[in-house]
């Protein structure tokens, strides 16, 4: 029995069907990502939701994720919630922000800051209520300019940011406005939404202050997509029994129930949480967090310097230091059509991803997930075929 098991996934360890076979697919996205074989092998077993091993399981996992984070379960705990990553950033916005008097300010370089804006006018907090700082795709937000808006005294009830903003690649320097945040506002809650971040760039929570951290159980953790998490000061959390204007998003809610019963509220997604306790270990037998973004860092220097050979330009300069995901221009080459170029690379089995910033016509290629150094070789062998067959001289001359 097992053996045929092992026999289905390894015929269906990608993600395309053509004439009657599975093929492997590499995806260098910012999610959803590829994950090990073993990992996707842990799916297999079923189990009861309210089974004793279940809940046990759980509790590893909920503890593990206070190890990679480095806090202690006295002043945090983790929070896993049902859906995609945006389902969790939004429950830290909805269980935290006050419903009397909320003031929100809201830190934006990019699509993902965005979102964020979205999800707190669904709530129908007044406008007046609700500050954006916009601050260029291709920039750090900045803290001094973060500072000076702190300085004129508004007393904020909720500050938020994307730690790694994948619209561009753009690393934001969350520590030292975490730091301002309390420093000006020490009643203000902070968020860091650090969804493609968390698991393998270190985030040291005590200096940045931060009370909701988000994060999804697939990008840096390499568990496969299906709920997100958060890592929570209890302090702050504590604070908001009653705020959540959603039932399903309630963080505070979520958080009660599990401390009580060891259990989720509602239907959890079984299959997915045993993935991800078996991701959780291969992450430590890679070395943790920082063995992690090793690898990770390998992909990059690959991948930079192979495209910059190939005469691609990156949508950053080089003061960004990122190794998340990587934008590039679109070359000047008449012959050049990024739909082409994605189909032909699909066809190869090699998918990237579309641009997302607005000020300029890019595409995304990631590092991150079930990734090596010879898939970001094999890569840079199909975007020289892609182009040779497209009838773009490499290296390119804009």
């Amino acid at each position: 029995m097992e053996n045929g098991l092992r026999t289905v996934v390894n015929s269906i360890n990608g993600a395309s069907h053509e004439d009657g076979e599975w093929r492997y697919k590499r995806l260098f996205t910012p999610g959803p990502l590829g994950v090990s074989l073993s990992t996707k092998e842990a799916m297999l077993r079923d189990v009861g939701s309210r089974d004793t091993v279940f809940i046990q399981l759980l509790k590893s996992v909920r503890a593990s994720l206070l190890r990679i984070a480095g806090v202690s379960g006295d002043t945090h705990t983790s929070i896993l919630m049902q859906g995609s990553g945006t389902f969790s950033v939004e429950a830290a916005l909805t269980t935290s922000i006050p419903r009397e008097n909320p003031r929100v300010l809201l830190l934006v370089n990019g699509a993902y800051g965005k979102r964020m804006i979205k999800i707190v006018k669904t709530f129908g907090i007044p406008d007046k209520d609700v500050e954006v700082m916009d601050f260029p795709e291709n920039e750090r937000i900045s803290p001094y300019r973060v500072e000076e808006r702190l300085k004129e005294g508004r007393e904020w009830t909720t500050v938020a940011i994307v730690h790694c903003e994948t619209t561009s690649g753009v690393i934001n320097p969350i520590t030292a406005i975490g730091r301002l945040v309390k420093q000006y506002c020490p009643d203000a809650v902070f968020i860091v939404d650090a969804m493609s971040s968390f698991g393998a760039i270190p985030i040291p929570f005590e200096e940045s202050h931060i009370d909701f951290l988000v994060c999804s159980a697939n990008k840096c953790l390499e568990g496969v997509p299906g709920f997100g998490l958060a890592i929570v000061q209890k302090g702050a959390l504590k604070k908001c029994q009653g705020r959540s204007r959603s039932l399903s998003l309630d963080l505070f809610d979520q958080w009660e129930t599990f401390e009580r019963t060891g259990q989720f509220r509602f239907t959890p997604p079984t299959h997915t949480i045993l993935a991800f306790h078996q991701a959780l270990l291969e992450l430590e037998q890679e070395g943790g967090v920082q063995g992690r973004l090793k690898r990770y860092q390998e992909n990059r220097r690959i991948l930079r310097d192979g495209m910059r050979e190939l005469g691609f330009r990156e949508f950053l300069d080089e003061t960004h230091e990122g190794c998340i995901i990587t934008s590039y221009h679109y070359p000047t080459h008449p012959n050049f059509d990024f739909q082409d170029m994605y189909r032909k690379l699909s066809d190869m089995d090699l998918v990237i991803y579309p641009g997302k910033v607005t000020q300029a016509n890019c595409f995304r290629i990631g590092n991150i997930g079930h990734l090596f150094p010879d898939d970001m070789r094999h890569l840079l062998s199909g975007v020289r075929k892609v182009f040779e067959e497209m009838c773009i001289p490499l290296p390119l001359s804009d």
